[in-house]
């Protein structure tokens, strides 16, 4: 098969099978693996030789690495010092140590047993956080923790990389050396070799510190983003094959560059340029590995092979469990951690890769291998949905009760529903000015996060009638809902007004849309959730761009109020589109001609005449 037409199989199958796993909820890396067991050998038999693509797709893993380093400031690094080197650390010595031990005791040699340790103590960055995203958890207990984890295993690639060809048996190294070193002090004497080395990592430091920056303002300022692409594409590269002669690993000289360059003013232009080649090379990379996937030997050992497997998410589970417990993650978010990390990752192909070329596993083991780390990352979002539909309700269950019990018939004039993003500023501010204020939220982990700050919340659904009634709604004053859920904030209100009446009810719109849905219902006030945060950011743009304060603040103001009149005399039209699109242009001509007049305070007394003006303006 020709160059191009490889090239289309593999970018087509990529475009087909991507788009379709990250609907399915199995992620990008998932969806390059399957696309590549279609293509491969096992399957369609459209491509034969996917080891010569891999071989020119790890140049992606080196910029994944080089980007990496990016992100790793030394001050954010020394900030998450303890999770990073305690919770990470323990969990990739202890995992290996265990793999080890197991791989050992079904009689392989422990340099071979130790490197898959070192392999398989890997969990999947790509998929474990892009499921802490999906999940909006990366704000808790759970998502910190797991970052660290990740963290620190991205950081040990590098070693495990130096490592694995030390691990190869001396018979075997010492041929492989001989045969296929491209290291130009090959013949050099050990002392000598430590000493080039030495020269060529300070180098790389020494000119990411002092002379890359003049080279980049150079280019910078030539205005040309094409030539400042080709500059970091050049970089990278260059570095590269320097660790080649000297015959370190390309990605060890990317990381270290990275590192480097991570306190550089041009680092996100650098991101910029370098992250797309990153990622369509770390797609045919997954995509080779998946072509590289012997499905015939799955199905001549699927016991043995689904046996690792489980093996590897059991060993990881317990490990997890363990160091969960140690570090005081609560139980929801326990789970949320382990169910996350506890499979391979594709870091692990790396280095099996690395292996192989090594020859510190045999390749029949590195078949094997393959198979049970990408088998493990596909069943990574069955045992998400296992934790979400029948672990975490447990957990919640049982906070539910324990805070339902804690909480006697309350007294206080205000009732908050909702203490996420929104509530907390509306309750702050509340409390601050001592009034009583009964709390509910119905997110277990969110009430034991903010409960750890000083603030009493109670766990209940506040659209349920009996939770109401508990929380004091017969004598409260207030209601204010700040819930997230459009349909929730709904119900809540038709429930309050039927059965508290008295009640003045203080609730969160998301839009104009929802704004009219909550004032059909009867709701007393209603603030839509990025009305006032966007007015004011508009009023700082007017500031910056001349506008004297006080005419700034008159402005923002003035634009207030007559985006409420607008809103409540659009409301009619709200059912005919066309009219209510052809009202909203109107208004918008409203405004400006509000603005162009001297006196804009005593013009907005005089709808008539603006009204007349905004129409000939439209009409024009």
């Amino acid at each position: 098969m020709d160059l191009l037409t490889q090239a289309f199989v593999f970018l087509a199958a990529g475009v087909i099978a991507v788009p379709i796993a990250s609907r399915l909820g199995l992620g990008s890396v998932l969806g390059y693996l399957i696309a590549g067991a279609l293509i491969g050998p096992s399957a369609l038999k459209l491509i034969t030789d996917a080891e010569h693509v891999m071989h020119f797709a790890e140049f992606g893993v080196v910029m994944m690495l080089f980007l990496v380093g990016l992100e790793l400031q030394p001050q954010v690094l020394w900030r998450m010092r303890k999770p990073i080197l305690g919770l990470g650390g323990l969990q990739v010595i202890l995992t290996t140590l265990a793999i080890t031990g197991c791989a050992m005791a079904l009689g392989l040699a422990w340099q071979t047993s130790m490197a898959i340790g070192l392999i398989l103590a890997l969990s999947s960055t790509a998929i474990a956080l892009q499921i802490l995203e999906e999940k909006r958890l990366m704000k808790s207990e759970a998502g910190k923790s797991s970052f660290a984890v990740l963290l620190f295993q991205d950081i040990a690639v590098i070693p495990i990389i130096a490592l694995l060809p030390l691990l190869a048996l001396s018979d075997v190294a010492s041929t492989t050396v001989d045969e296929h070193s491209s290291s130009i002090i090959s013949h050099l004497a050990a002392w000598q070799q430590a000493l080039v080395v030495l020269a060529v990592i300070a180098s790389i430091i020494f000119a990411g510190r002092y002379l890359i920056r003049h080279l980049f303002r150079f280019i910078a300022e030539s205005g040309l983003r094409e030539i400042f692409t080709a500059a970091a594409l050049l970089l990278v590269i260059g570095i590269s094959l320097l660790m080649n002669l000297v015959g370190l690993s390309p990605a060890l000289g990317a990381f270290i560059a990275g590192v480097v360059l991570a306190n550089n003013e041009y680092r996100h232009e650098l991101e910029a340029n370098i992250d797309p080649f990153k990622a369509l090379l770390l797609g045919l990379f997954f995509i080779s590995v998946g072509a590289g996937i012997n499905f015939s030997l799955i199905a001549e050992q699927p016991l043995i092979i689904m046996g690792l497997v489980l093996a590897l998410i059991i060993v990881k589970f317990i490990i997890l469990w363990v160091l969960a417990r140690v570090f005081g993650l609560l139980r929801g978010d326990k789970y949320w951690f382990i169910f996350a990390l506890a499979q391979g990752g594709e870091f692990g192909f790396v280095l099996l890769s690395l292996s192989s070329e090594s020859n510190v596993i045999p390749k029949d083991i590195i078949g094997i291998l393959t198979a049970v780390i990408a088998l493990s990352m596909v069943l990574t979002p069955i045992l998400i949905l296992l934790n979400e539909k029948y672990v975490q309700p447990l957990y919640d269950k049982d906070n539910k009760d324990s805070m339902e019990e804690t909480m006697d018939h309350q007294h206080n004039p205000v009732i908050i529903a909702g203490f996420g993003r929104f509530g907390q500023i509306i309750g702050r501010l509340l409390i601050a000015n001592q009034c009583s204020v009964t709390v509910l939220d119905h997110s277990a982990s969110n009430i034991a996060r903010v409960r750890e700050f000083g603030f009493m919340l109670y766990y209940g659904d506040a659209s349920r009638l009996d939770l109401l009634e508990t929380a004091g709604a017969k004598e409260a004053k207030l209601l204010i809902i700040a819930i997230d859920s459009r349909k929730k904030t709904n119900e809540m209100v038709a429930l309050a007004k039927k059965h508290f009446p008295h009640l003045k009810i203080l609730a969160r719109a998301f839009d104009v849309l929802h704004y009219y849905e909550l004032r059909d219902l009867g709701a007393d006030h209603i603030e839509r959730e990025v009305f006032q945060s966007s007015l004011n950011l508009g009023k700082k743009a007017l500031q910056e761009l001349g506008v004297p304060s006080f005419n700034a603040e008159r402005k923002a103001s003035l634009f207030a109020r007559h985006d409420e009149e607008t809103i409540h005399r659009l409301q009619q039209h709200r059912e005919d589109r066309k009219r209510f699109i052809s009202e909203s242009r109107l208004a918008q001509n409203e405004m400006m001609e509000i603005f162009k007049v001297e006196n804009p305070e005593v013009e907005l007394d005089n709808p008539e005449k603006i009204a007349k003006a905004a129409t000939d303006q439209s009409h024009r």
